[in-house]
């Protein structure tokens, strides 16, 4: 029996660096003090989701991993707490700049950066104007607690990327997310969608889905989102077991026995089943079997 506790912290944001990150660690000590040992922090939260609106002074944001100040604070809490803290952020690397994930372990020690792959472009999530597309391909670290993967956003909407991590080994998948209305069209609401998805990579997989969102309103001149929350943890059939609401600043936390949860998937047969010869068309964009200058047909 190797039994792990997770956790999601939702907050909101405002322009004050220090003080997000202040909010963070005491929403963080509330989920350690309870038991939590791998906590989720959301996308960005750092600032408020700038990425609404095209501005170049928003690069002055970005920074170089060992002088982020929230890695740099959440390893010596990660240390302090014995806990593993996935931290996001913006990442400068000479002249590229990428959505990232900082993998902190329980030794405050930085396992490594996974950059996000998939990078949105669309009103109010204009972020191809500032991240690079993630280089690092997929990323699974052992922590101290167990395997685990974790994706950021708008990878979430991508099964191949989840079923990856999992066939590199990863028994936990960790979300880190800023998403809400639409400032196009107030009218369309993606959160169950949002969470239907998601739910789908963790029944598919048979491994357990933690997600964190932020809340509430966020303006940058003519463009709004009011940001949904939401955050849940779903089990490896893809079951809601833990909730947040829409509005609420708040911590998820649930324990799963990750040897049980083994034992189920591989009873399962799911991976004992796949057929990888016949998935050619997902390594394609247009699934087309026949590439230029390739002989022989369909």
């Amino acid at each position: 029996m190797r039994k792990v506790t997770v956790a999601a912290v939702q907050m909101s944001c405002s322009w004050n660096r220090d003080e997000n990150i202040k909010k963070a660690d005491g929403m963080l000590r509330q989920a350690a003090a309870r038991g939590a040992q791998i906590i989720l922090l959301q996308e960005l939260f750092e600032t408020p989701y700038f990425c609404q609106k095209e501005k170049p002074e928003y690069f002055d944001l970005a920074t170089e991993p060992d002088q982020n100040p929230a890695i740099r604070h959440f390893q010596q809490v990660a240390k302090e707490l014995s806990v593993v803290i996935p931290v996001s952020f913006f990442e400068r690397s000479n002249k590229a700049h990428y959505n990232s994930i900082a993998v902190i372990d329980a030794d405050g020690t930085v396992l490594g950066i996974y950059r996000k792959s998939h990078i949105p472009d669309g009103p109010g999530y204009e972020e191809k104007y500032y991240f690079n597309p993630g280089d690092l391909g997929v990323k699974v670290w052992s922590t101290a607690y167990g395997k685990i993967g974790v994706g950021i956003c708008w990878d979430q909407w991508y099964p191949e990327l989840a079923r990856a991590m999992v066939l590199e080994g990863a028994e936990l998948l960790f979300y880190p997310t800023a998403i809400g209305s639409e400032p196009q069209d107030a009218s369309i609401d993606s959160m169950e969608h949002w969470r239907i998805v998601q739910r789908g990579h963790a029944g598919a997989n048979l491994v357990p889905v933690i997600v964190a969102n932020r809340v509430g309103k966020e303006q940058i001149e003519d463009s709004s989102i009011t940001f949904y929350g939401s955050s849940f943890i779903a089990d490896e059939h893809g079951q809601l077991v833990e909730s947040a609401d829409r509005t609420s600043e708040t911590v998820l936390i649930h324990t799963f026995d990750l040897d049980a949860i083994r034992i189920t998937r591989s009873a399962w047969g799911i991976f004992r089943d796949r057929r990888p010869d016949v998935y050619t068309a997902i390594a394609t964009y247009d699934g087309s079997h026949i590439h230029i200058g390739s002989k022989g047909k369909n």
